[in-house]
């Protein structure tokens, strides 16, 4: 299993150290050198208000330290998953100027982005607490450190969700190397769209996975073809079976260029007319109706799914959403009540 704190990915060596950080800190470091020390305290802040989520930063932090053969003290006024206003104090670092001065970018990399994904990965549970939610970040991340921090960040907002409103929260990610974090050994996963492609229809891609995986859950990805409808049904009546098991799912994640199909904007308002009419009776923003009755995954999108599901018999089905779900489209899909079992996610980046 891999380590928890990443510090092994991040320099923790002079000479690295010195390729990353901003320069005007390591020519402070030598003229601090030159003219003598100083016992400094620095204040970790955010300019918003933030999640801390500050393990990763401070593992690093004391792996250098170690390092260095010196000592940072650290006040941690803000532990793991508490909310932090803006411009107050998470941590305070005392120690030497000279060992500190260098660490400052490399140290804010590691906090920052990681406090503000858990704000918005809690933001994005708390209003959906009823959705299990996957971390699918890794593909959205600049390298290994990052995912790993975005992986973590969600495991921290996740819990806070848990915690303050009983949410069901991440149950997982998409990767073998950060699925500690969410107290799994292995990543989440079935499907792209290559193999649909690969396998020639959604039907032929759902039967060649059952057949490679006979005892894993399947979630089939039903947008590839644009025959969301058509192709969902047909997986449904080749494997009622695994329907009745609560062990079949269906992801939608068509493009925001085109709607599902049998949709368009027209059909998209009835459809939520008929079981949430007051979300679209008011006034709402071009971003905000994008998400309700827009092309690509939409709440009308996800109750129309729902719809033809109860309406053949297949009610134990289930809908993985997933293409942009952030805080923002989590919120409004909580107004519209889209019947959503999963959202797959890493649209909580920062």
């Amino acid at each position: 299993m891999p380590k928890e704190t990443g510090e092994s990915s991040w320099p923790t060596k002079q000479a690295e150290i010195d390729s990353w950080t901003d320069k005007y800190f390591s020519r402070t470091k030598h003229a601090v050198g030159k003219f003598g020390d100083a016992k400094v305290t620095y204040a970790l802040f955010m300019r918003r208000p933030v999640i801390s989520a500050p393990r990763l930063a401070l593992d690093w932090l004391q792996a250098v330290a170690k390092e260095r053969d010196t000592r940072f003290e650290v006040d941690l006024k803000y532990k793991e998953g508490k909310w932090v206003g803006a411009g107050e104090p998470i941590a305070y670092v005392t120690g030497d100027f000279s060992q500190l001065i260098d660490l400052e970018t490399l140290l804010l990399q590691k906090l920052g982005p990681a406090c503000v994904a858990a704000y918005n990965a809690y933001s994005m549970c708390a209003d959906l607490p009823n959705v299990a939610f996957m971390a699918m970040d890794a593909r959205h991340c600049a390298g290994t450190s990052m995912a790993e921090m975005m992986s973590y960040a969600a495991s921290v907002g996740s819990a806070k969700a848990q915690k303050k409103s009983g949410a069901i929260g991440f149950i997982g990610n998409a990767t073998d190397a950060t699925a500690h974090y969410f107290g799994e050994e292995n990543g989440h996963g079935t499907m792209p769209h290559a193999f649909i492609g690969y396998a020639g229809s959604t039907l032929r891609a759902a039967e060649m996975f059952r057949e490679a995986f006979p005892d894993m859950p399947m979630t089939v990805l039903v947008d590839y073809f644009g025959q969301e409808i058509s192709d969902t049904l047909a997986v449904c009546k080749k494997f009622p079976d695994l329907i009745a098991n609560g062990q079949l799912s269906f992801r939608l994640d068509t493009p925001g260029s085109r709607y599902i199909e049998g949709l368009d904007p027209a059909a998209s308002y009835a459809v939520l007319e008929r079981h949430v009419p007051d979300v679209v009776r008011g006034y709402r923003s071009e971003t905000q109706l994008s998400y309700l009755v827009g092309a690509g995954v939409s709440a009308a999108a996800i109750w129309r799914m729902r719809e033809v599901l109860n309406r053949e018999g297949f009610k134990e089905a289930k809908i993985i959403a997933s293409s942009g779900f952030g805080p923002a489209k989590c919120h409004l899909l909580a107004e519209a009540r889209a019947p959503v079992d999963v959202i797959g996610t890493g649209s909580y980046l920062p």
